[in-house]
């Protein structure tokens, strides 16, 4: 359907440029048409969003959230049935992987933040689908996820960072106060500092703070060593012997503002009146506000320019052949640059855009004499191309220097429309994006039974979503968040319109992205078209196609949970038409399946649980029991930097406050432990270090014990360990103790489960059951085991004692053995979905408690759907104890890909 649409529009729109092309030129046109349509049928791209109840969390919340996945126009999507949700660091450490169903293009699920799984930090939230890999882990879905620490942050702190130039070297100041988790001020404390880039040290202090708790920390970069992954790391001596080390990145300062230049089109030509975009960046990527002027090469002041939203702007000019042309610049920090702006082209064309009459988008051709006189005649093409279709199609014989043809904006969806010019023999010689925005999203209204209400006060929520007028059923997500506790800057937030309309179809990072959504006018709309004159398109590029270079196809959709895995012979070999058996206990499922000529093997489209069991067995052939069953384990994902860096917070504790004041609450009244130091005392444990001859040598007490409570949720140990095993950091897949690698001491660790040795690995296929306890040392005193394995320090995973039982027999035994032609494993299935907390204040069955209802997050729901007759749904809640205003926020989509997004506020008393 697709294709006869794109060839019905050439039809429609050819009349709008002189057309008196050849028959060969035709073909032309139709081969980049037929190339476009055939890459788009045979390849549809996926694009994953997801919606969270509330932009940060806190340690011990859990983040709830609703996955959307669409295809071409934003309808949803069949091609994939799974959607993969990892939770990863700021260095891109894996902490946590979600395997989501979609069914309809929708799926939901959770992720609790344990304290002993998470720390306060920055992390992101990468989704995606099997088949999206074809296309690379940019169209990867992210975003930037902050977590604080209410539980156990008994150091807040707050830097600013300064940048200066002194004899040509950079100058870093670093301002930070210093405050308890009262908001008291550390006053007159020892701080210790470091300045380290890959665990070496560059330049050390010391110093004190004052009575408000602050300390100015300055240092020169003599050695010009690049601080863009550098970080000062500070020590404060809080009294009573304990300390507060905080790191903090130096990325921000690392280089001066840089500011680049983009002329429309993508060049400069000689006597061509050319809108010139740019935009000004700090070092961490966000946008500065800049002001200046182009100068030719005679210092002829020809422009003058000043952004107009965060660092970006447009000017005009007119350049002359034989000249070459710069900038002199001033950024809001009152540092300056003198850039040279792009060499000016003749003997060129280029494409203009005028996107400011709401009706009509005015495409312009614009050549210089020079490219007119040598192509008179010839024959040039423009696609305009939006949501994957061809939606303008025309072509033209060149004898002017300006071409202008207007197109009705209501042949485009709402969102990007690339417009390419080509060449007669297919090639693309310019490029320009523009938004097209029409008032075509779905039309959703909210509204509540009481024009206000009180505490804990059951509230009725009511939705109607229509489309043209027309009642539509559509699939929705709501939260409901108490904007007292949770305060948004609504430009920042990253809707279900900001990602599949805008930033899902770009590359590069747009900052504050519900800025050109949120109250449009005519400013927004007109910085908006700056915006992607400085951004490139990531969805199509005419140049591999053109060529019938396709991308490949690697990874192919999932339709459900896939098994695989080989049969093998003793000797190693290949076991061919083998029968392999399957068996889920939980879901009472069997089935059967034969090896190919390799002897693999393949269960599709299976549905369990995660930890799961799952049994497969190979007994069922001739000479069983010389056969050897593996199954392959989940391929490892690559994911890319992540785009959304600049997105980070770096004071985490200020710019959370309001939220952890009330997590802290929330903490100290659901009776959630912190971590303590037990002095002088010993736990009584059943199964030590000491139970093993090879590792009695280490110390009576081990450095840090980590008990099984600590480690409760656990599904992954190596995970678990990550952040549970203190002095000890974990890089390049190994522990190393923490004070030793900072010296330049890279000897990692060594692991013992039961007393023997394991590789790190080895952790990832445990989870807590059967801890009994976990042991860190971070020295040796006698050396024996450091000398024995050649590590630096041991992590001890001690297991419980099986009960004591009566003796059996050897053949009892052998049955206790599992045989090699069978496996009994836990693979990673879907993720279990829980219930969001729902309180009850009345009815029969009403609570009665007199506990503060702290909640930050009053409602969330995942699955909304409104009647198809009527457009409506409604839901009920009820408040928590905050006052203030509360803020609701219903997204979602219809079966055509119709999109909407509203946001309610009402007020409680």
């Amino acid at each position: 359907m697709r294709f006869i649409r794109t060839f019905l529009l050439l039809s429609l729109f050819v009349p709008f440029f002189y057309l008196t092309a050849a028959a060969q030129d035709i073909s032309v046109l139709n081969k980049i048409m037929t190339k476009t349509a055939k890459l788009y049928e045979a390849m549809p791209i996926e694009r994953v969003y997801l919606h969270f109840d509330k932009p940060y969390y806190a340690l011990g919340d859990t983040i709830w959230f609703k996955a959307y996945l669409t295809m071409d126009n934003h309808q949803p999507s069949a091609i994939s049935k799974i959607i993969y949700v990892d939770v990863l660091t700021a260095k891109d450490s894996l902490v946590q992987s979600l395997k989501l169903p979609v069914k309809n293009g929708v799926g939901w699920g959770d992720v609790s933040l344990s304290q002993f799984a998470y720390k306060k930090g920055n992390y992101r939230v990468v989704a995606y689908t099997n088949w999206m890999n074809n296309f690379g882990s940019s169209y990867f879905f992210n975003k930037s996820i902050t977590i604080g620490d209410a539980i156990n942050n008994n150091l807040s702190t707050q830097i600013s960072l300064k940048r200066a130039m002194v004899n040509k070297f950079t100058k870093v100041s670093a301002g930070i106060y210093y405050k308890d988790d009262e908001g008291k001020p550390y006053s007159d404390k020892r701080v210790t500092w470091t300045v380290e880039k890959d665990y070496d040290e560059l330049i050390k202090g010391k110093g004190t703070t004052d009575k408000n708790g602050f300390i100015d920390i300055s240092f020169t970069n003599t050695k010009n060593i690049g601080l863009d992954s550098a970080a000062l790391i500070t020590v404060i001596d809080r009294g009573e012997r304990r300390q507060g080390t905080s790191k903090f990145s130096l990325k921000s300062v690392s280089q001066p503002n840089d500011i680049q230049f983009f002329p429309e089109g993508g060049q400069l030509i000689s006597g061509i009146p050319s809108k010139v975009a740019f935009k000004a960046l700090k070092p961490d990527g966000l946008g500065i506000d800049v002001k200046g002027t182009i100068i030719d090469n005679t210092n002829k002041v020809v422009a003058e320019f000043s952004s107009s939203h965060l660092g970006m702007g447009v000017f005009q000019i007119t350049p002359e052949d034989g000249k070459t042309y710069s900038a002199k610049v001033t950024f809001a920090d009152g540092t300056t640059a003198a850039p040279d702006m792009p060499k000016v082209l003749s003997d060129a064309t280029t494409i203009n855009i005028e996107n400011t009459d709401p009706e009509n988008l005015k495409i312009k051709l614009l050549s210089d004499p020079a490219f007119v006189k040598e192509n008179e005649g010839k024959t040039f093409f423009i696609l305009a191309k939006s949501g994957g279709v061809i939606a303008f199609a025309a072509q033209t014989k060149l004898q002017n220097q300006v071409y202008i043809a207007s197109v009705s904006k209501s042949k485009f969806p709402t969102g990007i429309v690339q417009v390419t010019l080509f060449a007669d023999d297919g090639e693309p010689l310019s490029e320009r994006i523009a938004f097209v925005m029409h008032k075509d999203q779905l039309n959703l209204s909210i509204a509540s039974d009481h024009p206000s209400y009180t505490t804990r006060q059951k509230v009725k929520l009511s939705v109607v979503a229509k489309n043209n007028d027309k009642p539509v059923e559509g699939n929705f997500s709501v939260t409901v968040i108490d904007d007292t506790k949770v305060p948004v800057d609504e430009n920042s937030e990253t809707t279900i319109l900001t990602y599949l309309l805008l930033t899902a179809d770009i590359t590069g990072y747009i900052e504050k992205p519900n800025y050109y959504f949120n109250n449009q006018d005519e400013k927004k709309l007109a910085d908006l078209d700056i915006l992607l004159q400085t951004q490139g398109y990531r969805r199509f590029s005419y140049d591999g196609i053109m060529n019938d270079k396709y991308p490949p196809i690697s990874f192919l959709p999932e339709q459900g949970i896939t098994l695989t895995g080989t049969l093998r012979a003793f000797n190693g070999m290949a076991v061919p038409n083998g029968n392999i058996s399957l068996k889920i206990k939980d879901k009472n499922y069997s089935a059967n399946t034969v090896t190919d000529a390799d002897g693999r093997f393949r269960f599709s489209n299976l549905v369990f649980s995660d930890s799961t069991q799952v049994f497969v067995s190979a007994r069922n052939n001739p000479r069983a029991s010389d056969l050897v069953l593996s199954v392959d384990g989940d391929p490892y994902q690559k994911i890319a930097v992540n785009p959304a860096q600049a997105d980070e917070i770096m004071n985490i504790d200020s710019a959370l406050s309001p939220y952890l004041k009330n997590s802290k609450i929330q903490a100290n009244s659901s009776h959630i432990l912190k971590e303590v130091v037990i002095k002088d005392t010993r736990i009584k444990k059943t199964v030590t270090h000491k139970d093993y001859s090879s590792l009695s040598s280490l110390s009576q007490e081990p450095d840090h014990l980590i008990t099984p409570n600590m480690l409760e949720g656990c599904n992954n140990l190596l995970n678990c360990l990550k952040v549970a095993a203190s002095g000890m950091i974990f890089e390049n897949y190994n522990f190393y103790v923490m004070r030793d690698y900072n010296a330049g001491k890279r000897v990692p660790a060594q692991v013992f489960v039961k007393g023997m040795p394991v590789d790190v690995s080895y952790l990832e296929n445990m989870t807590a059951d059967g801890v009994e306890s976990i042991e860190v040392f971070l020295k040796d005193e006698l050396g024996l085991v450091n000398s024995a394995y050649n590590s630096n320090g041991a992590i001890v995973v001690n297991m419980k004692k099986a009960p004591e039982g009566q003796k059996i027999s050897l053949a009892q035994l052998r049955d206790m053995i599992p045989a090699k032609n069978e496996l009994t494993i836990s693979p990673r299935g879907y993720i279990v979905k829980k219930s969001f907390y729902l309180p009850r204040y009345s009815g029969p069955r009403a609570q009665q408690t007199n506990q503060i209802d702290t909640r930050s997050t009053i409602y969330w729901n995942p699955n909304i759907v409104t009647d198809p007759v009527t457009g409506t749904v409604s839901f009920e809640f009820f408040n928590a104890d905050g006052t203030g205003t509360y803020r609701a926020i219903v997204e979602g989509i219809d079966k055509d890909g119709n999109l909407g997004r509203q946001l309610f506020r009402y007020t409680v008393k």
